[in-house]
């Protein structure tokens, strides 16, 4: 019924920099939260950024100073631009969220993720 595709992942230089995009497909009601988060190899996932439907963002530490996440309504996606790369970056970054799919029924959803690897 609704899901979500995650696209933008790349292997990027040092220092370089990738738009991740996460667009929910499907019917829904309302949008809670739609999130970012990333695992790297043998480390547990880990929060990246969330927004709110009504548009208030939150950054982990790792991220205030460097990533961006957004709503990009027309699409009905949450972009997460993410600049200054590091190889400590290099994760599979996935999106979730947390939806209303009618007015009664709440529903959380994770995408499958999206690979970013950074290197030189």
């Amino acid at each position: 019924q609704v899901q979500l595709v995650e696209s933008g992942g790349d292997l990027v230089q040092p220092g370089g920099s990738l738009r991740l995009s996460c667009v929910i497909s499907g019917e829904f009601y309302a949008i809670n939260t739609m999130d970012w988060y990333r695992q790297a190899p043998g480390k547990q996932r880990e929060l990246v950024a969330w927004i709110t439907g009504g548009g208030s963002a939150t950054y982990s530490d790792f991220a205030k100073e460097r990533f961006t996440i957004s709503r990009d309504i027309p699409k009905n996606a949450a972009d997460l631009q993410m600049n200054s790369l590091k190889p400590e970056d290099t994760a599979i970054y996935y999106c979730k969220v947390d939806l209303l799919v009618t007015m009664s029924s709440r529903r959380e959803i994770w995408g499958q993720g999206t690979q970013v690897t950074v290197s030189s």
